[in-house]
């Protein structure tokens, strides 16, 4: 750790992922602090114009839901929760599409479980999708599926989802907009001579040593889980910011300066995301003609049409190597079909994969994003 890094610029950012914590959108008396989620719209529009992409990850829906319903505020049976989580999902997309529809920019409600990060063909399809999203200029909504998720299933707290949901879709920058102004020595409203890090470049033991436990009533994320997800993060490639996220545009107020606490990276999110399908044991093969070759040469995702021969057993989102016509290994990637679908499309033209498979495929066997050569 050190006091003297440089810490990360906003603005240098071509994708963030911005976490949202209940106590700072939702009031226990008054309800949604809309004049609060006004201000984040204009800031996120301000990044879009940048041409940023921006995902929010937003705790508040039980939050919301169970004002609706009258619940107390304290610890609710599983299936209180996720009936406050079903009345306050719909409140909380409709807030954030009428925050930022005046800005022109366009959103989506994408609700996930623990389940889709760690099942590969989930991970994959939850990747794809946001990916897509963005790439239409739109600004995913991602919360935990609370309606449906139970302990075994769950993140717990959205800190982590947001660091798992930044490494998902290659952010280069993380802000957990809190209650709290950084990550500091101690629990500063414990501890007066608990100090404030301004950059931390490693996670010690000793970094460690240093968090507490939950603070807001409404937060279920203490600085334990800030600190897990800023390890899934520096681990993936992306920058993380634990910043107090009260004040008005809080994202201006981080690019102007305001207290913080930034954790560095380790490398950047392409080249950790290349190391771990590297370091995958492949389940098949597709081997693949002299036109695939080329193309994959170039930076191309690998086509059906250029594969001439498949063979293993895997399922979607395995990882297979894929082979030159000699036999060579060209790479490794993440199959976007399982094996037999492999075999029945290969050869074939991206278009014909509906009428051979009976349904809509994707174009790409393997993307180049999920592809290390």
């Amino acid at each position: 750790m050190t006091q003297a890094a440089v810490r990360p610029s906003l603005a240098s950012a071509k994708r963030i992922v911005v976490k949202i914590g209940s106590a700072l959108l939702v009031d226990r008396t008054a309800g949604l602090k809309t004049g609060w989620l006004q201000g984040l719209a204009q800031d996120v529009a301000m990044l879009r114009a940048r041409g940023t992409d921006v995902i929010l990850v937003s705790s508040g829906s039980i939050a919301l839901g169970r004002r609706v319903l009258d619940l107390p505020f304290a610890a609710l049976p599983l299936e209180q929760s996720q009936a406050a989580a079903a009345v306050g999902q719909i409140r909380l997309a409709r807030a954030y599409e009428e925050v930022l529809a005046p800005h022109g920019v366009m959103t989506a409600q994408v609700l996930v479980t623990l389940e889709d990060t760690e099942d590969r063909r989930r991970y994959l399809n939850s990747r794809a999708t946001l990916q897509t999203l963005l790439g239409f200029g739109v600004v995913p909504i991602v919360n935990e599926n609370d309606t449906v998720a139970t302990d075994e299933i769950r993140f717990g707290d959205n800190d982590r989802l947001a660091a798992q949901i930044a490494v998902t879709i290659g952010a280069d920058q993380l802000v957990l907009l809190s209650d709290v102004d950084g990550f500091y020595s101690a629990n500063p409203q414990e501890d007066p001579t608990a100090t404030r890090f301004e950059v931390i470049e490693h996670i010690t033991p000793e970094i460690e040593a240093m968090a507490g436990e939950p603070i807001s009533g409404l937060s279920k994320g203490g600085m334990k889980t800030k600190l897990m997800a800023a390890r899934t993060a520096v681990q993936g490639g992306c920058a993380m910011a634990i910043m107090e996220g009260s004040v008005p545009r809080p994202l201006s107020a981080l690019a102007a300066g305001a207290n913080c606490t930034w954790f560095l990276p380790e490398g950047d999110p392409q080249a950790a995301r290349k190391r771990w399908i590297a370091a995958m044991k492949p389940r098949g093969e597709v081997r693949v003609d002299a036109g695939a070759v080329a193309a994959l040469a170039q930076g191309k995702s690998l086509l059906p049409a250029g594969v001439v021969a498949v063979s293993g057993s895997f399922g979607r989102g395995e990882p297979v190597a894929v082979l030159a016509p000699d036999g060579a290994v060209l790479a490794k990637g993440l199959i976007r079909y399982t094996a037999a679908e492999a075999r029945a499309i290969a050869g074939h033209r991206s278009g014909e994969i509906e009428a051979i498979l009976g349904y809509p495929g994707r174009a790409a066997l393997i993307h180049r994003d999920d592809m290390v050569l």
